[in-house]
């Protein structure tokens, strides 16, 4: 016997995974960890045996629904499946999958679109925090076909526009979790902060790095990686997001100047190999460092003549650019903007079969707050 869990297959930025409503879902933790693991076919290096991509990037999925806030339209939790290991991580948001949220929400019929574009207020349950999306909509219809370009995808489609500026604190509360804007984890100078993910910025001199090697090259430094491992996991605890070690929070990205004409050099760690390009959270949180004055970050950057508010991040892939805005309010500095762009397109729509032994489809989700109520998330975040 099998359960059909019906599903959407999207490219979201650059990364890759189905997009689910949460009413079809089982609503506790352990059915659903056993639901996601069958439906992605893990733990298994090549994730054979279910629909997976077998690397981090494309063993993502994305959970939604309509809101019941008055602050946003669309509810998205956001699930990381390890490839090789039986962890389910929901700690995280994922910015390149947001891209598809707004458009799976109007083709879901979630909420109507207008012409000739559309603002999707999300709700990330994850990270309890908002994001607008601009999305192309003539005719109130989603276009999926544009002329928007993203490095790390080939081709061209409509642009995503989406905001970031409401993510502060995204799982910590504050800016500058510890209160400093550097501090020494394992004998090395960091910068530890929290826009949309919780990071560790590390120089990468520091750790025997230019900053500007290979995906491949970091991937198979062992000794590196478990190295950044262990700042993260120390920077977590002194982040209080307690044991993080199981965890893809808090992120560990290394920082270098740029090599090209971009604003920064980095490398960023999901968390047990190098991104192949750059994750749209990580982009916002080390952007935003590096336009505050005594973080690691903001030593190494090269501020962008031509494009003052835009922060360009090189990465393996190519690079990706947010344009931040910040202002100063007395001691605090608040963030206004914090936008980039992604695209995104729908690849496949249909149904996901897993064994009915794993999840006989019982017990389902009115909502992906009540997932997230399952999964024990904090009430401040339903």
């Amino acid at each position: 016997m099998i359960t059909r869990i019906p599903a959407y297959l999207y490219r979201g930025g650059t990364s890759k995974g189905p997009l689910i409503l949460a009413r079809d879902l089982p609503a506790g933790r352990e059915v659903l960890d056993r639901t996601m693991l069958a439906a992605m076919g893990s733990p298994h290096k090549r994730q054979i045996d279910g629909i997976g991509g077998a690397e981090t990037l494309t063993s993502k999925i994305a959970v939604v629904s309509k809101s019941a806030r008055a602050d946003a339209d669309i509810d998205y939790l956001f699930i990381q499946v390890n490839p090789e290991s039986d962890i389910v991580d929901y700690s995280s948001n994922c910015g390149n999958m947001l891209s598809a949220v707004g458009p799976f929400a109007l083709e879901m019929g979630l909420m109507p679109g207008r012409d000739p574009v559309t603002t999707v207020r999300i709700y990330n349950i994850n990270t309890d925090s908002l994001i607008e999306v601009i999305l192309q909509t003539p005719g109130g219809v989603i276009s999926y076909d544009g002329d928007a370009a993203i490095d790390g995808v080939p081709g061209m489609a409509a642009p995503v526009r989406q905001n970031f500026a409401r993510a502060v604190g995204s799982k910590t509360g504050r800016l500058f979790p510890t209160g400093h804007h550097t501090e020494m984890i394992d004998g090395i100078e960091v910068t530890c902060i929290d826009v949309a993910v919780p990071m560790v910025i590390v120089p990468a001199a520091a750790v025997g790095c230019s900053g500007h090697e290979t995906k491949a090259d970091l991937d198979a430094n062992a000794s590196l990686i478990a190295r950044l491992d262990r700042m993260r996991v120390e920077a977590g605890l002194r982040m209080g997001l307690g044991d993080c070690s199981a965890l893809v929070v808090p992120k560990p990205v290394l920082v270098a100047a740029p090599a090209g004409s971009g604003s920064i050099a980095s490398r960023d760690f999901v968390p047990f190999n190098c991104h192949a390009t750059y994750s749209v959270t990580g982009s916002i949180a080390l952007s935003v460092a590096c336009r505050i004055s005594g973080t690691v970050a903001s030593r190494l950057a090269r501020p962008q003549a031509a494009a003052p508010g835009v922060v360009s991040i090189e990465h393996p892939g190519g690079v990706i650019d947010v344009g931040v805005r910040l202002r100063e309010s007395g001691s605090e500095i608040v963030l206004e903007e914090a936008s980039l762009l992604r695209t995104c397109r729908k690849l496949f729509e249909g149904q996901i079969c897993i064994p009915a032994r794993v999840w006989d489809g019982a017990g389902r989700a009115a909502s992906a707050a009540q997932i997230a109520a399952g999964l024990g998330m904090p009430a401040a975040t339903l």
